[in-house]
């Protein structure tokens, strides 16, 4: 429920009070005195849903934007009347339970925070997202989510255009823009910091780190992540629903990819931060594009009619601009997605033919360990460089090798695996058999 304060121009008390009288409303009214063109101050409680309609209503009489009006959370309210208003609008079916344009839009602009603030906690976020996927704990990576501040400039740049706010869109557009591009400057130096000062040991392939793993090669469940963060945060906006939560699950889709790129941009491998600073974008425009269209949908519009046609061109103008790049941008989600069955397609048949070779009689004493592959490059499409079989077997065993048969049979799922380019399986797909004495009692 809401508390709501307005001033009453001269020569509209009546109109004004009439409105109110009409809703079943109570109020109560406080004489101006300050010599302004203003004659009174009217106060009165609302439930949350009514807001927007009555403001609305009250503008039609001629209340202009010269009247300010203040609109503050009310904890308990004690009146029929109001239980009645309240009633009323929870039975209206056309009543949304969302809170008023006037409250989404002082929402939308308080999120969206000052410059030195935001850079300093942009910064520090990337900075522990780096260093926790350079750690591979998970838990560093989330505690850099948390205090991101990303969801602000989004939620503003989708309100700032259903309520035709464009200072607050650009503000929105900006704070993106310098968000991501302060936290990759920062990534890349903290990250070319630890490989100097060899913090992260020499020779280490970092691609291989499974926090930074993951996110080298994303598909599109990772889209999905994206499409989510932007439904819940235009839910949570328009529902004033703490935004807290949703902050972490938008910075979650942003953060380690920015500091993924960070760290392959401190060791000199552009293939990664390619495919990373793509699923950056992908995932900036699904969260805005989601969340515009959750807002729009939700039924806010700019306060005057007139501009509403203006709003609605823009609206229009960027959901397509933004479902183009992201079906662009989703071209190279596209491509992982279908490497990613190709490669899981490979790595069964592979492991479906050692465990035949290891049922035929001249190999009953191994026993299956492990199957290990290797790849040229993390990137997509990714082509097999070695398989490596480890098999157990009694000791002083001397069991045929099982090398020259498998490398045929490896040769034969390259062959099906339809990769771009000449391949030549025996000689650049290498095979390797590690035996492993067991003794058992």
């Amino acid at each position: 429920m809401r508390l709501v304060q307005v001033t009453i121009p001269a020569g509209k008390r009546e109109t004004v009070l009439s409105e109110l009288d009409d809703e079943g409303i109570d109020y109560v009214l406080t004489e101006e005195t300050s010599g302004r063109e203003f004659t009174g101050v009217v106060s009165f409680p609302l439930p949350t849903t009514a807001v927007e309609p009555v403001l609305d209503r009250l503008r039609e009489t001629g209340i202009d934007e010269d009247a300010y009006t203040i609109v503050v959370d009310a904890e308990t309210v004690v009146s029929r009347r109001f239980e009645q208003l309240e009633e009323r609008y929870e039975e209206d079916d056309e009543t949304d339970k969302r809170i008023a344009r006037e409250e989404i839009h002082a929402r939308a602009a308080e999120l969206a925070p000052d410059f030195w603030p935001y850079l300093v906690m942009t910064v520090v976020s990337a900075v522990v997202a780096t260093a926790g996927l350079l750690l591979d704990d998970a838990a560093v990576v989330v505690g850099s989510m948390v205090i991101a501040p990303l969801i602000g400039p989004a939620m503003a740049t989708s309100v700032g255009t259903v309520v035709d706010d464009q200072p607050m869109f650009r503000r929105g557009v900006k704070l993106q823009a310098l968000g991501l591009g302060i936290a990759v400057v920062a990534a890349t130096l903290f990250a070319a910091l630890m490989r100097v000062t060899n913090t992260v040991p020499p020779g280490t392939d970092v691609l291989l780190i499974e926090q930074i793993n993951i996110r080298v090669a994303p598909d599109f469940l990772a889209l999905v992540v994206a499409l989510g963060a932007g439904v819940a945060g235009g839910v949570s906006l328009a529902t004033g629903v703490s935004a807290t939560l949703v902050g972490v699950m938008i910075a979650a889709a942003l953060v380690p990819p920015l500091g993924v790129i960070g760290i392959a941009i401190a060791w000199g491998r552009p293939a990664p931060v390619l495919s990373a600073s793509v699923l950056v974008l992908v995932n900036t425009l699904s969260i805005n594009l989601t969340a515009l269209v959750v807002l729009w949908y939700m039924g806010y519009r700019p306060d005057h009619w007139f501009r509403e046609d203006d709003a609605r061109l823009a609206t229009r103008k960027r959901v397509v601009a933004l479902v183009a790049a992201i079906l662009v941008l989703s071209a190279f989600l596209g491509v992982v997605t279908y490497d990613s069955y190709r490669t899981a397609s490979f790595e069964q048949e592979v492991r479906g033919d050692v465990e035949g070779l290891l049922d035929q009689p001249r190999y009953t004493q191994l026993t299956l360990l492990d199957v290990r592959f290797r790849y040229d490059d993390p990137v997509p499409p990714r082509q097999p460089t070695r398989v490596v079989v480890v098999a157990g077997r009694p000791t002083g065993d001397a069991t045929p090798s099982l090398a020259p048969p498998l490398e045929r049979r490896v040769a034969e799922a390259v062959g099906d695996l339809s990769l771009p380019g000449p391949l030549d399986a025996p000689n650049d797909v290498h095979v390797r058999v590690r035996y492993v004495e067991m003794e058992s009692a």
